[in-house]
């Protein structure tokens, strides 16, 4: 095995055909699959793990397992030691830096793969992978580019969830994630499930950003698959470790939604104001405290607008902005947001003189009409000046020479 090369698995008998008695449960032959496991400190689930595949996974499939390892343990040893005397191929690529959580694992794998079919899946065995050749032959039979193991279609179950908050926690997730994207995921009766087999070559691995586990989600909304299937499945009890799902893992849920809700600029400027709006809270409680321990109203007016404005800043990089912030240091990032929210006050006055004068309006339409333009005025030189990444000399031509 290796944690950095990638060997693609490749039949060793091309005119293997599906043996007859499949043939006549109506199954075909599927191409070469990928099957991607992230992992995160489950070596007392890998050996079960690879001897189930080994069972489950028919001579005519021809397939390779790839883990992609975050782990702090001996998870990478484990599986190099259960790994000899399999039939298919098995490959680790371990991550010093666990960037994008196992949803981040997930994308490096496809990176990695080249089959006609990618299947992801966890290693805890909740997840059972006597369904793996069948989200491959569903997707065969019906020529779906996405196949899903839900827990929601008839034959399926969430029994492996454990207590009735998770369950609630898990079916609140999955009405939110619908609610937010109808078109995307229509057909997709469990988006939150981890478990799947997609095409490889409609995956565009470079537009992916995930954060956390959620992948399937990422996958929906961002690559679009034209046809979608479903195979019911039974969630099943974890068979050793601990879960890795916690309140921090679902506030990374709730941050990746309004990522891909925001993925567009006409989003983005909706929830841009909807942040504005939100700062006039911090901004009047500042004020209260401040003209209430006897500072004069002009300067508490001051320095509870910075009070607004902090608290935009970090909801608008948390929910908007947060796969750009690496353009910038945070300091310069927070200078800068700082200058144009201000700069939105004094440019606000001349502009209702000027409606006022020039337009003949009104003190209050001239008054919307400056919120509305400095609000769409501020937006853009967010976007531009904060967020935008920085030309390189390259990028703007060379160096001349």
């Amino acid at each position: 095995m290796s944690e950095d090369l990638w060997t693609p698995h490749a039949p060793s008998d091309p005119e293997v055909s599906i043996p007859r008695e499949r043939q006549e449960e109506g199954e075909v032959a599927a191409g070469s699959v990928t099957l991607i496991i992230p992992t995160f400190n489950e070596a007392a689930n890998i050996g079960e793990l690879l001897s189930r595949l080994a069972g489950s996974l028919p001579a005519h499939l021809p397939c390779a397992v790839l883990f992609v390892d975050d782990s702090t343990d001996e998870t990478p040893a484990v599986i190099e030691k259960a790994a000899l005397d399999l039939p298919f191929p098995v490959s680790v690529l371990h991550r010093e830096r666990p960037a994008g959580g196992l949803g981040g694992a997930v994308v490096e794998g496809l990176k990695r793969a080249d089959t006609d079919w990618v299947v992801v899946m966890d290693a805890d065995l909740q997840h059972p992978p006597h369904l793996v050749p069948e989200l491959v032959g569903e997707g065969e039979r019906t020529g779906a580019d996405l196949v899903v193991a839900s827990r929601y279609i008839p034959g399926g179950s969430r029994a492996g969830l454990a207590g009735n908050f998770r369950v609630a926690v898990s079916r609140g997730a999955t009405w939110l994630a619908k609610g937010l994207f109808p078109r995307a995921l229509r057909g997709i009766s469990d988006p939150m499930s981890g478990f799947f087999a997609m095409r490889r070559p409609l995956v565009t691995a470079d537009v992916l950003k995930p954060l956390g586990y959620k992948i399937l989600l990422e996958l929906a909304v961002r690559c679009r698959p034209a046809r979608v299937a479903e195979v019911p499945f039974v969630f099943q009890d974890r068979y050793a470790g601990e879960s890795k799902s916690g309140a921090r893992e679902g506030l990374r849920f709730l941050t990746h939604l309004a990522a891909l809700r925001s993925a567009t600029p006409l989003a983005r400027m909706v929830g841009f104001g909807l942040i504005g709006l939100s700062g006039f809270v911090p901004n009047l409680f500042a004020l209260w405290l401040l003209t209430h321990a006897g500072v004069h109203y002009l300067p508490a007016e001051i320095a509870a607008n910075q009070a607004g404005v902090l608290w935009n800043f970090v909801l608008i990089e948390t929910l908007l902005f947060r796969d750009r912030r690496r353009h910038r240091r945070r300091g310069d990032r927070i200078a800068r947001f700082a200058l144009l929210a201000n700069a939105d006050l004094l440019l606000r006055i001349p502009l209702i003189a000027l409606f006022v004068a020039r337009l003949g309006m009104e003190v209050l339409p001239a008054t919307a009409l400056a919120l509305v333009t400095t609000f769409v005025l501020r937006f853009a030189a967010t976007e531009t000046l904060v967020y935008l990444p920085r030309r390189t000399p390259a990028a703007r031509g060379g160096s001349g020479s």
